[in-house]
């Protein structure tokens, strides 16, 4: 009896969340968003179902949902989001079952927290389509990739857009920096590593000395925005960072915090914050929208899906998968390096290329003895072949 209410509190709850999330009523045959549902429910096409965050992170869930309602807008196609009950394989398992239920025939899971639970659902529901963003499918005991024909795995080239990062800090005169990662995870840690290893060329163009640029480098274990990140992150700041690359979901607000009181800067990640502070000088995103919209359209336009599903296509600077952002929303005439002091669109453009055409190669992962992943100084230093930038890690 307890298991059958749990039940169907669940499915009310999950009711209640389409009426009030910014997606298509269910039951609306037009799949416009009437704010009710005209009596004729048919469900929802397109789910998306969220990690740890919020649907409003400033990080992966806003920039996968955006893609969503983009290409679901335009299409005229019924869609919404659910928020699972706990952050777990059951919970994202269970939120799932419930999208399911709800009639999405396309579903998407942003994050590596949802490999293992895609693994199951995949051959669980075979009619449905999964696009599972920075990930993919594989068992709890076992890493190795295991990708069925109803699953497209998309990845992104992080090291890439850590490195355009760091090496915009360093050219821009920027000597002492700070990176704060969430968990280590092969994601979060490629930002890391591509961040250090732009810094270094950067340095090395310049004809900077040995040891000219210091870096702080730091994972919190979570993607939370809280007083502990907020103090790190001050502390940080104190000991000189001029500025620090916020890596890890809502832990980047506790940076953009620390950094107003410090009157210092700070470098977004996975999409455009330049938006939510002034403090941010650029964000090292991925197309996490632009991906999104990539495979739905080969499902509902193109009928190309084979393209994407039952396997992992990574999206990088040769597909403009990964970058800095080059133009300020809402303004063709803004200029989006005008927080930097003398680093330029033409520097970017010229950079890029280097790197979409090949000429730039950026190590995306090292040996790390520690299970946790994270790196010591020594190994960062020795396996990044750093010279001009001297690791500090905490």
């Amino acid at each position: 009896m307890k298991k059958a209410i749990a039940i169907a509190l669940a499915i009310m709850l999950i009711a209640t969340s389409l009426v009030g999330c910014n997606s298509k009523t269910p039951g609306t045959d037009s799949g416009k968003d009437t704010g009710k549902d005209t009596g004729k429910s048919k469900g929802y096409e397109i789910a998306l179902i969220t990690d740890k965050g919020n649907i409003d992170d400033k990080s992966f869930n806003q920039g996968s949902w955006e893609g969503v309602v983009e290409f679901a807008e335009k299409e005229n196609i019924s869609h919404t989001y659910i928020k699972p009950e706990e952050a777990s394989d059951a919970g994202y398992l269970a939120a799932i079952d419930l999208a399911v239920q709800g009639g999405a025939k396309v579903i998407v899971t942003p994050g590596f927290l949802f490999e293992v639970p895609v693994h199951e659902a995949q051959t669980k529901y075979p009619e449905v389509k999964f696009i599972l963003l920075d990930g993919a499918p594989h068992e709890a005991d076992s890493f190795d990739p295991d990708i069925k024909e109803n699953v497209a795995s998309i990845l992104y080239a992080e090291e890439q857009s850590g490195y355009l990062a760091g090496y915009a800090a360093v050219k821009d005169g920027m000597t002492h920096l700070g990176f704060m990662g969430g968990m280590a995870v092969p994601a979060v840690q490629a930002f890391g590593y591509g961040y250090l290893q732009g810094a270094e060329d950067a340095a090395e163009e310049l004809g900077l000395e040995d040891g000219a640029i210091k870096a702080i480098y730091h994972y919190t274990g979570d993607f939370e925005e809280n007083d502990t990140n907020k103090s790190t992150a001050k502390a940080m700041y104190q000991e000189g960072a001029e500025v620090i690359f916020g890596c890890g979901g809502a832990v980047g607000k506790s940076v953009m915090s620390a950094a107003s009181e410090a009157n210092a800067k700070f470098i977004g990640v996975d999409v455009d914050q330049r938006y939510d502070s002034e403090t941010t000088i650029t964000s090292a995103t991925k197309g996490l929208a632009a991906s999104v919209i990539s495979v739905l359209e080969a499902i509902y336009k193109t009928e190309s899906w084979a393209d994407f599903g039952g396997k992992s296509t990574v999206f990088d600077a040769k597909n403009d998968g990964v970058g800095l952002p080059t133009t300020v929303i809402g303004d063709e005439k803004a200029d989006a390096f005008d927080r930097f002091k003398s680093f330029d669109k033409a520097q970017y453009e010229e950079l890029f290329g280097r790197l979409k055409g090949g000429e730039i190669e950026v190590k995306r992962s090292i040996e790390v003895k520690d299970p946790s992943g994270n790196a010591t100084a020594d190994e960062l230093t020795s396996q990044l072949d750093l010279k001009k930038v001297t690791v500090t890690t905490r």
